[in-house]
C-alpha cells in the first residue's frame, strides 16, 4: 500500500537505501484495483489518469477520523476547513473550484442542491465505515457529467464477508474529544451485511483569532457532535442476479462563533454568544446487478435518493435560516467484455433535484447517456475513450468527452500516460435563484461553466517496484467561471481562468517493515480576466508519510504536510491577503496487544504550529489522543 515520505528524497537516493539482496527479492504484491477511472474494476497500473487510493488499513493506521483529514496528504488536492471538524469544509482539485469535484458514496451522487455553490461539504463525513477512497484527478465529465471538471472522489463503504464480526474503537483526547465507533458485519450463505454506528465529539476547540473578538470578549471554542449510521446489505438470488441496499444517515450539531460583519463597511468581529448549526443528511441506494452472456455483460440498475436538511441560528436580532434539498437519480449501467481486454461501457441516467429555503423554492433535472471503450493491447498499451451527452432541463444539451492512453515501455517498464478531456457544469439552483445576507441575490442569467484539460506524465519502477517515482504535468482552461461580483451582491461569469502545474512523487519500500512516500504539487490558479490568483490554492504543497514497523506488534506512522503561500480573503476586513508557509507534523502509533485488541495514540501538530487556514480561522494546535480498537469474531 502506498504511503508517503519527504520529497527531499530523490529517486536514486531512495533506491540506495535498499540492500542488493532485498532488491533481488520478488515480493508478492496484489494489484491495486481502481473503479472510478472507468467504472470497471481495473488495475491501477493500466490507468492513465492520476488516481490516489486510500484504504481502510491506512485510515486506521494513521487514525484519521474524518474524510477531510484523510484527504490532506493527497497530491493535487487542497482541503480548506473553517477552523475545526464540523465547520464548512471545501476540497479543491488541481486548482479548480470546490464545486468542480464530483463526490460519490457507494455510487450515490451526494451533491447538495441547497448549498450556495452546489458543492459537497466534507464537514460531516466520518471514516469509521469506509473501505476505500479513490481520488481521481483531471476532467471526468465525459463519464460523470456536470461538476466533474476538477476530478472525482469515490468512497466505498465496508462490505460484510465471512463469519459474524464485531469491531470498533474508543478514543479520547484534547479539546474534550470523545469518539466511538462499532460495526457488525459478516455473511451467511447468499446474504451479506454490514451495520455501523460512529460518534464523533469535541467540546471546546479554539478557532477565533483575538482580532475577531468583540471589545472585552473572550474566545469560546467550537463544540461539535456527530452521530453517523450506515448499512450495506446484499443478497445473491443466483450466480447471475444480486440485490444491494445502501443507507447512510448523519445527525450533526456545531456550536460556533459566527461573524457580525457590518454590511456597509464590511468590517467584522464575532458574536459574543455562539451560533448553532444543525445538519441532517441521508443517502440511499437500491440496486440490482444482473450478469448474462456467460458473465460478459454486467448490468446495474439503481435508484438513488439524497436528502439534506440544514439550519442555522445566530444570536438576536438575526433570524434563523433553514435549507433543504432532495435529489432522485435513476440509472442503468452496462459493461460488455467483447474480447479479453476489450470492454464497452454504456449508461443512461435521469436525475431530479429540488432546493428550498426561507426564500428559495426551485427545481431542475438532467438526463444523460454515455459510452466508453476500454482497450488493452499486448499488456503494454491501454486506452480509454468516452463521450457523454447531458440534457439539462434549464440549459439544454451539452457534449463532453475524454481520451486517456497509457503505454508501458518494454525493458524499462516505464509507464507513459496522458489524458485529455472536456468539462461542463450548469449553474446550481442557489446560484440562479437564491437570496443571502448583505443583499445577495442569485443571477438567473448565468451561463454554464465549461473547461478543457489535459495531463501528461510518466511513472518509473525500480528494483522490482520497491522504488517508484513519477511526474505529471496538468492544465485546465475554464470559461465562464462563476464568481462573486465586486460588491458580493450577486454572481457573474468572470470569463476565463486557468490552472496548471505538476505533481511529483517518490515511494520506497526499504523492506517489509519500512515504507515511505513523498508527494509534491506545484499549482498556479489564475483569474485571467483580472490577472490575479484564485483564492485558497497553495502554490506549493508537500506531503510525506513513513510507515515503520520496528517489531511485529508496533507500527509508527509520522506524517508531514507543508503548504506554501496562497491568496485568501481576510475574514474580518474582506481584503485579499497572503497566507501560507505552514509546516505541520503528525505522529500516530499503535501496538497490538493480541489479535483482537490494539492500543493506539497520536499527536497532531506535534510542534504546535499556530496558523490560520483559511484566514480568520485558527487551526488546532498541539493535540493528543489515545484509545483502543477491538474486534470479536
Amino acid at each position: 500500500m502506498r504511503t508517503k515520505l519527504s520529497l527531499a528524497c530523490a529517486a536514486m537516493g531512495a533506491a540506495a537505501l535498499i540492500p542488493a539482496a532485498q532488491a533481488q527479492e520478488q515480493p508478492v504484491v496484489l494489484p491495486q484495483i481502481v473503479v472510478s477511472a472507468t467504472t470497471v474494476p481495473t488495475p491501477s497500473s493500466e490507468i492513465a489518469n492520476s488516481v490516489t487510493v486510500i484504504t481502510a488499513e491506512q485510515l486506521q493506521r494513521e487514525q484519521r477520523r474524518t474524510v477531510a483529514d484523510a484527504l490532506n496528504t493527497v497530491p493535487g488536492l487542497q482541503v480548506v476547513q473553517n477552523g475545526s471538524p464540523g465547520a464548512q469544509t471545501a476540497v479543491f482539485i488541481r486548482g479548480t473550484n470546490s464545486n468542480h469535484v464530483k463526490v460519490f458514496i457507494d455510487g450515490i451522487d451526494v451533491s447538495d442542491a441547497s448549498n450556495p455553490n452546489g458543492a459537497f461539504d466534507f464537514a460531516h463525513l466520518l471514516t469509521a465505515d469506509i473501505d476505500k477512497i479513490e481520488v481521481l484527478r483531471g476532467p471526468q465529465s465525459g463519464l460523470y457529467g456536470a461538476s466533474a471538471i476538477g476530478g472525482v472522489i469515490s468512497i466505498t463503504t465496508k462490505k460484510g464477508a465471512g463469519p459474524a464480526k464485531v469491531s470498533g474503537f474508543v478514543e479520547g483526547g484534547s479539546y474534550g474529544t470523545f469518539n466511538q465507533a462499532v460495526g457488525v458485519s459478516g455473511s451467511q450463505d447468499r446474504f451479506n451485511y454490514s451495520f455501523n454506528v460512529a460518534h464523533f465529539r469535541y467540546e471546546n476547540q479554539p478557532v477565533t483569532p483575538a482580532y475577531m473578538l468583540p471589545p472585552g470578549g473572550q474566545a469560546k471554542g467550537n463544540a461539535y457532535d456527530n452521530k453517523t449510521y450506515s448499512t450495506r446489505l446484499g443478497y445473491d438470488v443466483s450466480k447471475d442476479l444480486s440485490f444491494n441496499l445502501y443507507g447512510h444517515y448523519t445527525d450533526a450539531v456545531l456550536h460556533y462563533s459566527d461573524d457580525t460583519t457590518d454590511p456597509v463597511t464590511f468590517l467584522g468581529e464575532t458574536f459574543p454568544t455562539q451560533s448553532v448549526y444543525k445538519n441532517y443528511n441521508f443517502y440511499g441506494r437500491a440496486e440490482a446487478v444482473w450478469k448474462t452472456l456467460d458473465d460478459r455483460l454486467v448490468n446495474t440498475f439503481a435508484v438513488n435518493e439524497t436528502n439534506y436538511a440544514r439550519s442555522n441560528a445566530d444570536p438576536a436580532p438575526n433570524l434563523p435560516t433553514s435549507f433543504e434539498s432532495s435529489a432522485q437519480k435513476y440509472e442503468w449501467h452496462g459493461a460488455l467484455t467483447v474480447l479479453p481486454g476489450q470492454v464497452i461501457v454504456a449508461g443512461l441516467e435521469r436525475q431530479n433535484e429540488r432546493a428550498t429555503s426561507d426564500n428559495l423554492d426551485a427545481k431542475t433535472g438532467n438526463q444523460a447517456g454515455f459510452l466508453e471503450i476500454q482497450s488493452e493491447i499486448a499488456r503494454r498499451f491501454f486506452f480509454v475513450a468516452n463521450i457523454r451527452h447531458d440534457d439539462n432541463d434549464s440549459f439544454g444539451g451539452h457534449n463532453t468527452w475524454r481520451v486517456a492512453p497509457a503505454f508501458i515501455v518494454p525493458g524499462t517498464e516505464t509507464k507513459l500516460k496522458a489524458s485529455y478531456g472536456t468539462g461542463f457544469k450548469a449553474p446550481d439552483l442557489y446560484q440562479l435563484y437564491g437570496n443571502g445576507p448583505f443583499g445577495f441575490v442569485g443571477n438567473p442569467n448565468l451561463l454554464p461553466e465549461t473547461s478543457r484539460g489535459y495531463d501528461i506524465g510518466f511513472e518509473q519502477p525500480l528494483f522490482n517496484d520497491r522504488v517508484r517515482f513519477g511526474v505529471t504535468y496538468f492544465r485546465n482552461d475554464l470559461q465562464n467561471l462563476i464568481d462573486y461580483n465586486a460588491a458580493f451582491t450577486t454572481l457573474v461569469n468572470i470569463g476565463e481562468a486557468a490552472t496548471y502545474g505538476a505533481e511529483a512523487f517518490v515511494q520506497v519500500a526499504v523492506n517489509d517493515h519500512l515504507r515511505a512516500r513523498v508527494d509534491y504539487t506545484r499549482t498556479t490558479a489564475r483569474d485571467l480576466d483580472k490577472g490575479t490568483d484564485l483564492l485558497r490554492r497553495p502554490r506549493d504543497k508537500y506531503s510525506a508519510t513513513v510507515t515503520w514497523q520496528p517489531i511485529d506488534k508496533l507500527t509508527i506512522s509520522p506524517t508531514v504536510i507543508y503548504l506554501g503561500r496562497w491568496l485568501d480573503i481576510n475574514r474580518s476586513t474582506f481584503v485579499n491577503e497572503e497566507g501560507g508557509r505552514v509546516l505541520v507534523v503528525n505522529l500516530a502509533a499503535e501496538y497490538a496487544l493480541d489479535p483482537h485488541a490494539t492500543v493506539f495514540a497520536r499527536v497532531d501538530n506535534l510542534f504546535n504550529k499556530q496558523y490560520e487556514e483559511p484566514l480568520g480561522w485558527l487551526q488546532p494546535g498541539l493535540s493528543a489522543y489515545a484509545g483502543v480498537k477491538f474486534s470479536i469474531e
